[in-house]
Order: structure tokens, then sequence, then C-alpha cells
């Protein structure tokens, strides 16, 4: 579904991501970590074509431009519109009728467990009530490719466990292959198939892949519980400390 080799990324001719590599089945959720300014966010955006390469390519055979869809940490919900328009507008925008699109938007808020609130404006939303309305607008355009820049990040611990849940329930269901950038090791784990690591900057690369040896379904509670999440995630830390601090010296016994 997605296939990138050899990328490189640069910014005023200086390379921040070199030589980057990254794959992506059909309904596989795959994280990428890594210290700031290792270019995460910019893959993420020259996947979606935001952003142009200066070397390598992108590919994601069999898919459309408007089969992937983008959640970015910022929802881009319009305040002078209802929820339900929100999440109406591009499917309007793709020739849909009002009345078709308004039935399809409805049934994207009530499976987000959004039924009754349609008729709200953002500002009568909470956080998380936000965060699910700009997934369903994204989701109700049927996307088999969703790229995901920390789009958790500004909900408090119980309502980003909630939607997280929300979000990977209806990945397994529809079978859509997720990118999702995070600086979190815990919902990288959590969330994922597969676990990239990019190093420090400038001149990122990805360090290493990390298969991640969780059954699906997946609850995510149960997850952090599970016998081989500990170990993965002592990993992940060990070699992303080493990528923003270096080596370690060994400690001379005493």
């Amino acid at each position: 579904m997605l296939r990138a080799r050899d990328v490189t990324l640069s910014y005023g001719g200086e390379p921040v991501l070199e030589g980057a590599g990254v794959e992506l089945d059909a309904g596989q959720f795959v994280s990428l970590v890594g210290p700031s300014g290792s270019g995460k966010s910019s893959l993420l955006r020259a996947v979606m074509g935001l952003q142009d390469i200066s070397a390598g390519t992108i590919e994601t055979p069999g898919l459309a431009r408007d089969e992937i869809g983008i959640l970015f940490q910022d929802d881009a919900l319009l305040p002078w519109r209802s929820a339900v328009d929100n999440v109406a507008l591009g499917l309007r925008q793709r020739g849909a009728s009002r009345a078709q699109a308004r039935e399809e938007a409805e049934g994207w808020l009530e499976r987000l467990k959004l039924a009754g609130l349609g008729g709200r404006y953002p500002r009568e939303l909470s956080g998380g009530q936000r965060k699910r309305v700009a997934l369903a607008q994204v989701l109700a355009l049927r996307p088999r490719l969703l790229l995901m820049d920390e789009p958790f990040a500004s909900l408090d611990a119980i309502v980003r466990a909630r939607v997280t849940q929300d979000v990977v329930n209806l990945v397994e269901s529809e079978g859509i292959g997720v990118l999702l950038v995070t600086h979190d090791l815990e919902e990288a784990i959590a969330l994922s198939d597969k676990i990239y690591l990019l190093s420090n900057g400038p001149r990122a690369r990805v360090s290493h892949e990390y298969p991640v040896p969780l059954p699906r379904p997946r609850a995510l509670i149960a997850a952090r519980t599970h016998p081989k999440f500990a170990p993965l995630y002592g990993r992940l830390w060990n070699d992303l400390s080493e990528a923003v601090e270096g080596p370690q010296p060994a400690r001379e016994a005493a």
C-alpha cells in the first residue's frame, strides 16, 4: 500500500531525513517514532503529496489520491458549520446530494459515539468530541490509507485512551492502513503492527524496525499488560535514548 525508498527530505539544501525506507501493507498499523527534528512529520506530508522529496521514491500502488486521508494534531473543523455539516462537507465536494451527505455524516457520528450531537458547533464540543468529529470527517471519505500526525496529543489521558480505542476498532473493522507519527512509545506499541525508529537529525535515518508481537483484535489497556509489551518498550526506550544522546559509555564495575 505504501513504499517509501531511499527518501531524502531537505530544507534549504540541508537534508533533514536521508535515505529513509518505510513500507506499509493494507490493513497494517505502522508508527514512526524518533527525536524531534528527525523528519517524521515531513515524511508524512511527503506521502500525502504536501511536500517535495529531494531524492528517492514514494509509491502508493493501487491508491488514488482521494483514498489517502490525513488527521493532524489540530482539527480542521469550520467554526461556522455544525458537526454534521463539517463531516458532510467532503462528501458534498465529491458530489453527494445534501440529504445523502448528511445521512452518511450522521452515521459516522453515531459510530464515533456522537449520536445526537450533530447540530452542535465546534465551540460547543469538548476536545474529545471535536477530535471524534474530525476523525468522522476523514473516515466519511472512505480512505484506504490514513496518515495521522500526533492527532491525540492535546487530549487528557482518559479521553485520549477512549478516542484511540475507537480508532483502533474502526481501523480493524474497515481494514484501513495507518501511518502514525507519535512521540509516545507506549502509544506506538499499543497501536502498531510495526514501528520505525528514526535517528537524530539532521540527516536522520531509519535506524531500527520493530515488529510488534501483540495479537489483534486489540484492546489497548490489555495490550499494555501483555508480557511482550515491557521488553519491547525497553528496547525502544534504549534505542531512542541512544539516538538522542549517543552511545553511553559502559560503567566500570565497583
